[in-house]
């Protein structure tokens, strides 16, 4: 992603598929879902426009992503979805090794498996998923602020394993940890690595995730700011709070 891009791009919906997690991050909020669908329908409009390829493509693709992962039904998630896999398929026709266009290929057949659950077709795509954030990984680990490599780390995490799905507790522990060292100062990546050793009642590893937060947030608040991240802050914060609760109520210490 190397274009600057808003820093929302968990894809909670695989899990919510695959797991029944409900993430915080696909609550629906009818003044963010309203600046989706603006920035969206301005994108489709500008798209394409030879002059300023793949840039419109960027800007369609995020802007898609993230008004399928507002949707209020599961048709409209899935017609959105669509739209954007279209665009990432003919950004990949002229550019096949375009880490973004992978990216957001990834994300939006995630939106799509979560419209079509509880099918097998949604299960299918959860590979299709996996596929193509390897590719990105390969490509541009970096990029979306190690968005590949914490996508997948969620992904490994929040599924259930072999036979049912492609869950692995050592593939997440693997990503999740390879985000937060690309990234640390994104507070998606240590939340995600946090969460994980929660669940594992991993006290000290989780416990030293908790404590980069904190060091770290002080500087994520001055630099990850505006309309942008309004809907990031608002999620990222009430995790925050819930790990930290969490980590009290199993281990009887702050961490």
């Amino acid at each position: 992603m190397s274009p600057k891009l808003p820093s929302r791009r968990a894809i909670g919906l695989i899990f919510l598929l695959v797991a029944g997690r409900l993430a915080t991050a696909s609550e629906t909020n009818r003044v963010f879902y309203l600046r989706a669908a603006v920035a969206f329908h301005r994108a489709e409009k500008d798209f394409p426009n030879p002059t300023n390829f793949p840039a419109a493509a960027v800007e369609l693709a995020r802007t898609s992503f993230d008004l399928a992962d507002l949707a209020t039904n599961e048709t409209q998630r899935a017609e959105i979805s669509q739209r954007g896999i279209a665009v990432c398929r003919d950004w990949l026709a002229r550019e096949p090794k375009a880490a973004a266009a992978h990216y957001y290929l990834a994300m939006h057949l995630g939106e799509l498996a979560q419209a079509e659950a509880p099918s097998l077709a949604a299960y299918k795509l959860v590979h299709e998923v996996e596929r193509e954030f390897k590719v990105a990984t390969e490509l541009d680990v970096r990029f979306d602020h190690a968005g590949p490599a914490r996508n997948l780390g969620e992904l490994y995490f929040q599924a259930p394993g072999w036979p049912l799905s492609v869950g692995s507790k050592r593939k997440a522990l693997e990503w999740l940890e390879r985000a937060a060292q690309l990234a640390p100062e994104y507070p998606e990546n240590l939340l995600n690595l946090a969460e994980a050793h929660l669940q594992w009642r991993q006290k000290e590893a989780a416990a030293k995730i908790l404590r980069l937060l904190a060091t770290n947030w002080p500087a994520a608040l001055t630099n990850l700011t505006g309309v942008a991240h309004e809907r990031d802050w608002r999620d990222w914060s009430a995790r925050r709070a819930a790990d930290l609760a969490e980590f009290q109520k199993h281990f009887k210490s702050p961490p």
